[in-house]
């Protein structure tokens, strides 16, 4: 308040007041096909899209393609290598950053799909993958590429991530979220959510869950395994993505904006940035946010995550 008095003063003065900063215009770029799932590589980032996963460039464009038949689910970047599962052999690709070379084909399996998708998670020295609708989330070992656990979970488990020291996984139908502990391979904890749980990062004090049939975020506090609180941010949030960095929760949304930033302190929608695109994934970096728009063949650079989240 005492700024916005302090510049009419200065107005009415005859002064000259300078504009304020506005955060700086996206970059978008146009990809062929249906770029899709995200997983970023330092200043560049990979993308799943038809039949193969792609290695893309602000500046430079397209720099390497790998074929896999149907890329599908969020990808990971660990151990040196990209992680994509195949939906179309029921596989976990492993793939070199560095040559944009496919070096292992683990034959998981993956859960049969129809209402919801996958998400990889990377953490404890391993590669987690839902592999079965059944209820089972393999724990792959890089150093062998091979299956060295196999976690009974809630049948229909498909979303995973990795956080405060162990692996959380989403069954959509059940609308669960299971604490995984890597030491013992078992689940510990198990929390009831609304309705069509989803996506789901670790980060920012808390996991956070899109309940997508609600249209709400839902804060779990890792160490009780308790939902302590919601932020509503539309109707629904159905096949949009989450991510979490600089203190603030980052929500890809299919409808009314392209993403939101969430306020973790306040539970607030601090921004609404962008047009409806369609659905598409988001990834965020301390330079800048990506996200992807398959409705509309792009890819898009967000850049000054700090700016942009004030």
């Amino acid at each position: 308040m005492r700024k916005v008095r302090t510049m009419l003063l200065a107005l009415a003065a005859g002064w000259t007041v300078p504009a304020l900063s506005a955060a700086p215009a996206e970059q978008v770029i146009q990809v062929p096909g249906s770029a899709d799932f995200i997983a970023i590589d330092g200043d560049t980032i990979w993308v799943t899209n038809q039949g193969r996963v792609e290695h893309w460039s602000r500046t430079a464009g397209k720099l390497a393609e790998v074929a896999i038949t149907r890329p599908c689910g969020a990808m990971v970047i660990a151990h040196g290598s990209l992680w994509v599962i195949d939906c179309a052999g029921g596989t976990l690709n492993r793939i070199d950053i560095r040559t944009a070379k496919l070096l292992a084909t683990i034959p998981t399996g993956i859960p049969k799909l129809s209402r919801y998708e996958l998400q990889l998670a990377a953490g404890a020295g391993s590669i987690w993958i839902a592999s079965h609708e059944k209820g089972v989330v393999s724990r792959v070992d890089p150093a062998t590429n091979q299956i060295a656990a196999a976690v009974t979970v809630d049948p229909d488990t498909s979303y995973l991530t990795y956080g405060f020291g162990a692996v959380w996984a989403i069954s959509l139908p059940g609308q669960t979220i299971q604490r995984i502990d890597p030491a013992t391979n078992t689940v510990t904890r198990r929390t009831v959510l609304g309705k069509a749980p989803g996506f789901l990062a670790a980060g920012a004090g808390a996991v956070w869950v899109q309940e997508q049939g609600d249209g709400t975020l839902a804060r779990i506090d890792p160490r009780s395994g308790k939902v302590t609180g919601r932020v509503t941010v539309g109707a629904n949030l159905k096949w949009g993505d989450i991510d979490t960095g600089g203190g603030k929760v980052w929500l890809r949304t299919t409808d009314d904006q392209t993403f939101v930033v969430i306020d973790p302190r306040t539970m607030t929608v601090s921004k609404r940035l962008g047009k409806a695109e369609g659905s598409g994934a988001l990834r965020y970096s301390r330079k800048g946010v990506w996200t992807s728009a398959h409705d509309v063949h792009t890819i898009t650079w967000w850049p000054d995550p700090e700016k942009i989240a004030r």
